[in-house]
């Protein structure tokens, strides 16, 4: 009978202990979500390595480190082979977006077709909302590969997740326009195309011919087409 009362208490102790890890915080949420400081504007200049850019001296930040007048013109859509022109307001361009998460570009696109050619942002989900011109804009799920597509007017406003390829097309007969929001100070950009008809080194021609079901000639025609020109 002695045993009894023994086994009781381990068992108290057993509810109690689990008691408190479910009433206790998870450790996964645990931590300061906030920003530690007002600002942090990025020391472009700095050979310090972090996940973003070390801070500038706060008696050298100025006004010019939070502006930028780049948005406000048309970029140049003939000097692209697919008629389209990206000018970005991230943290390159604004130092003073550092730690902050957000960025911004305006995308240009030639009459007649201008492309954005499918690409990712590794980094953040878009937000396009378009200024002018008729825009055939479209995402491929990475699930089951569906795509999920629709034409857009000026004002309207579409969203393209983090991660998934996407392309933009003015589908009008004039110029089209639009401003991209991003949730990353540097969202980054990659180009399918590029990546792998243009890498350095080169990606083997039978690992792409193969991948697209054509013949060396054919990949090598595109990589003539999209490698870098050389000096």
């Amino acid at each position: 009978m002695a045993a009894i009362p023994s086994l009781l208490r381990r068992l108290a102790i057993v509810v109690a202990t689990t008691a408190m890890v479910i009433l206790l915080p998870s450790p996964s949420v645990a931590g300061d979500p906030d920003l530690l400081q007002d600002i942090c504007v990025a020391d472009l200049t700095s050979t310090v390595k972090v996940n973003g850019y070390a801070c500038k001296a706060a008696a050298a930040v100025t006004a010019d480190d939070f502006y930028f007048s780049g948005l406000g013109g048309a970029g140049n859509t003939s000097a692209s082979a697919y008629g389209s022109a990206v000018t970005g307001a991230n943290v390159e361009k604004v130092p003073g977006l550092n730690t902050l998460g957000v960025s911004m570009s305006r995308i240009d696109y030639a009459p007649g077709g201008g492309l954005n050619p499918p690409h990712t942002h590794p980094r953040a989900t878009e937000m396009v909302f378009v200024l002018q011109g008729t825009l055939d804009v479209g995402f491929v799920t990475a699930a089951n590969n569906r795509l999920v597509a629709r034409t857009l007017a000026p004002g309207d406003v579409f969203v393209f997740p983090r991660g998934l390829v996407h392309f933009q097309r003015n589908a009008g007969d004039g110029p089209a326009a639009v401003l991209s929001a991003f949730n990353s100070q540097l969202p980054g950009t990659q180009s399918l195309a590029a990546a792998l008809f243009a890498a350095s080194p080169e990606l083997p021609d039978a690992v792409l011919a193969k991948a697209f079901q054509v013949g060396t000639k054919e990949v090598d025609k595109i990589k003539a087409r999209l490698a870098p020109k050389k000096a």
